[in-house]
């Protein structure tokens, strides 16, 4: 009997969360490829057979929905997930229209990631057994934000409906416990 290779791609412009990824995606037994952007998931889907995918909205380079058309007109049989730190309905449903079966916001836990990846079916994956705390999941946002807007205090308070001192006060703790 032949089982198949898991294969995953990995798109996601942010170093360490693709790193963390594809050491559990490894140890849950896919041979994984990563890329930071379109240009580089392009050369992958080219060059190898996908089974999955773990796509990252927003890019520095454009965006996962022309990944997304990329490897379906390639590989119509791949299973990708969706991953955005700016989460909508409107880009929910464009993503599932393109082709993803599943859109997470981020930050993502890699544990509810894998269990999206090898869902079988339309059920709902079942709960995580060690879900982040709300407190870790505010601060994890927080902190992406505050990286994306350059570490500029102000405009990540203005971006979070935050007054800037209550901002100050939150980045100057440590991170709640997951």
């Amino acid at each position: 009997m032949t089982t198949q290779t898991l294969t995953l791609l990995i798109v996601d412009d942010d170093a360490p969360l693709r790193g963390r990824l594809t050491r559990v995606m490894e140890r849950r037994g896919f041979e994984v490829f990563d890329a930071e952007g379109v240009q580089d998931a392009r050369t992958i889907i080219e060059s190898q057979s996908l089974t999955h995918a773990v796509l990252d909205m927003k890019l520095e380079d454009g965006n996962g929905l022309d990944v997304v058309k990329i490897i379906k007109d390639k590989q119509p049989d791949c299973r990708i997930i969706m991953l955005t730190g700016f989460g909508n309905i409107a880009t929910a449903v464009a993503a599932v229209k393109a082709g993803a079966v599943d859109y997470l916001p981020k930050p993502a836990d890699p544990e509810a990631i894998a269990a999206a990846l090898l869902q079988q079916g339309s059920d709902i994956p079942p709960p995580p057994e060690d879900p982040m705390s709300a407190d870790r999941v505010r601060w994890e946002h927080i902190q992406r934000v505050y990286e994306q807007c350059g570490r500029n205090v102000s405009e990540t308070a203005r971006r979070l409906k935050l007054h800037r001192r209550t901002l100050q006060r939150i980045l100057a703790k440590h991170a709640p416990r997951p």
